[in-house]
């Protein structure tokens, strides 16, 4: 073979190799990218990739800081803000109506409701700058004010403070006010017959007539008064059908009765299951209806201030065996008047009286307490 034909043979291998595609370098060629756009989206890439870096190096970094604090950002940027002076706040709301209601909680701290008449002033202190106490009643308007003061209307009224658009509603907690006594006609309010008390003597204020009653509804019976006492632990035993009821209740006493049941639980005697035999009487009931023993013409219980009780944990419908002796006697029933010794010597405020009574054919034995303002015993 000549020189001359070797030298053409290779000429067209050299063209036909240079018509054969080259092998691609990477992925993106392979997908047909070129080599200047393979070059940008590498620069792109890094440049993202450096981003996530830094803001990944960034979150640890704060993370370690919060973490030494006991505290996250967002949590403290909420508490600054909760407890900025210059603006209004639920954490300033708290805190006003904690100082409101825990002085009306009475000495038990237990008490869930306040008892006054219509307008009268509901503490003493006055309301932060600015903020509003609104009254709600089912059914009724509500009404709003800047001082604190019970609304002008017989009702059962649950409070909110507010400022501005932040509210707080104080939770457990209602304001009773009550019917005016000028409102009984002929012994009556309504349909419901109350009587009419016995005159006053000389000098004995505590014997003076109610000046005003709690209006009760099918609604609102079940009212707390306290963490175990609602309003209808009170209701006479007569007139069950009639409705509204209107009857009395001293906070004091239920104050008083709350502390005697912490004092039974102290001592490892639940109080879970404490029942109300006899809470308010009216005057007619009093004289007039069923079994009249044990039944004084000027008994405290037509006064709201006392109440017959026992303990009755295991439901049976009478009196536990608090002093474990394996009976149900009058003995159960010293259990109760031992602590509310107790509770007078620690709050001279609520003295009264105390009774023991023992169980007859119609109930067990019962322990009435009272807060008449004297000692008395039986």
């Amino acid at each position: 073979m000549s020189s001359s034909t070797i030298e053409r043979l290779w000429s067209t291998v050299e063209e036909l190799a240079l018509a054969v595609p080259q092998p691609a370098r990477s992925r993106w060629h392979r997908k047909g990218m070129s080599d200047r756009a393979e070059r940008v989206f590498n620069i792109a890439s890094s440049l993202v990739f450096l981003l996530i870096a830094v803001g990944w190096s960034w979150s640890i970094a704060i993370a370690r800081v919060e973490g030494e604090s006991g505290i996250t950002r967002t949590t403290g940027i909420i508490s600054r803000a909760l407890t900025d002076g210059r603006a209004p706040s639920v954490a300033y709301l708290t805190d006003a109506a904690l100082e409101l209601v825990n002085p009306l909680r009475g000495e038990s701290g237990r008490l869930q409701a306040r008892i006054q008449q219509p307008g009268e002033t509901l503490a003493r202190d006055t309301l932060p700058e600015g903020a509003v106490a609104t009254f709600s009643s089912s059914g009724a308007r509500s009404e709003s004010t800047s001082v604190l003061a019970a609304p002008g209307r017989t009702g059962i009224w649950s409070v909110a403070l507010a400022i501005g658009s932040v509210i707080k509603p104080i939770t457990n907690f209602s304001v009773i006010t009550l019917k005016p006594a000028a409102a009984k006609q002929s012994g009556r309010i309504g349909l419901y017959y109350i009587g009419n008390w016995p005159s006053a003597r000389a000098g004995r204020v505590r014997y003076e007539p109610p000046s005003g009653f709690i209006e009760v509804t099918p609604k609102t019976q079940d009212t707390q008064l306290s963490d175990h006492f609602t309003l209808k632990n009170f209701f006479p035993h007569d007139q069950q059908s009639v409705w509204p009821k209107y009857i009395v209740v001293d906070m004091k006493l239920v104050d008083k009765m709350e502390l005697v049941l912490a004092d039974l639980q102290l001592r490892g005697i639940p109080s879970k299951g404490v029942k109300v035999m006899s809470g308010f009487r009216t005057p007619q009931y009093n004289t007039g209806v069923g079994e009249k023993r044990g039944r004084a013409a000027l008994s405290r219980h037509m006064y709201g201030d006392a109440a017959d009780i026992f303990i009755d944990n295991d439901g049976n419908g009478s009196m536990d065996d608090l002093n474990r002796d394996g009976r149900v006697n009058i003995g159960d029933a010293r259990v109760i008047l031992a602590a509310v010794n107790r509770v007078e010597a620690a709050h001279p405020s609520l003295i009264g009286g105390c009774g023991v009574y023992a169980g007859t054919s119609a109930h067990g034995p019962f322990t009435h307490i009272d807060t008449r303002g004297h000692p008395a015993r039986w």
